[in-house]
């Protein structure tokens, strides 16, 4: 499948995560649909057509979670690629995400949308949540970024 598609896709889609912070603990979700159904991870989605890349943190934010956070900072970008083994190693999946990161200001986190769980994890119970390398890299980058 070509052009809509998320599968096999003829363009990156771009993806916008948030790492929010209150005090040192950072907001965790787990997927609870695929991509990475079950996984530990960074808020977020996919940017729609017409909106702004702040706007859809935020929008994403409040639909997998069900909080608000402060002045949004650029913590990272990721290219997020996956490929085929056989025979070619042909994209399967091509994500550029924007990650944003800032601190809490309002709500009680709970998972909504395509979250299954949410927690806020202290740095040092970060390892009991197999986040995969990169993630822990954006949230090392966020935290230098916030102070």
């Amino acid at each position: 499948m070509t052009g809509a598609s998320r599968e096999y896709p003829d363009r990156p889609w771009v993806g916008i995560g948030v790492i929010a912070f209150q005090g040192e603990r950072v907001l965790l979700v787990r997927r609870g649909k695929a991509p990475r159904l079950g996984m530990w991870t960074l808020p977020g989605g996919a940017q729609h057509v017409g909106e702004r890349a702040e706007a859809a943190a935020r929008r994403e934010l409040m639909e997998e979670t069900g909080i608000e956070v402060g002045p949004l900072e650029l913590a990272a970008v990721v290219d997020a690629i996956s490929r085929d083994q056989e025979p070619d190693g042909t994209v399967r999946y091509h994500y550029t995400i924007v990650d944003y990161c800032a601190h809490w200001i309002a709500g009680v986190a709970r998972p909504g949308d395509d979250v299954a769980a949410v927690a806020w994890a202290l740095p040092e119970e970060l390892a009991t949540f197999d986040l995969t390398p990169e993630v822990h890299r954006v949230i090392r980058l966020a935290r230098a970024r916030l102070g």
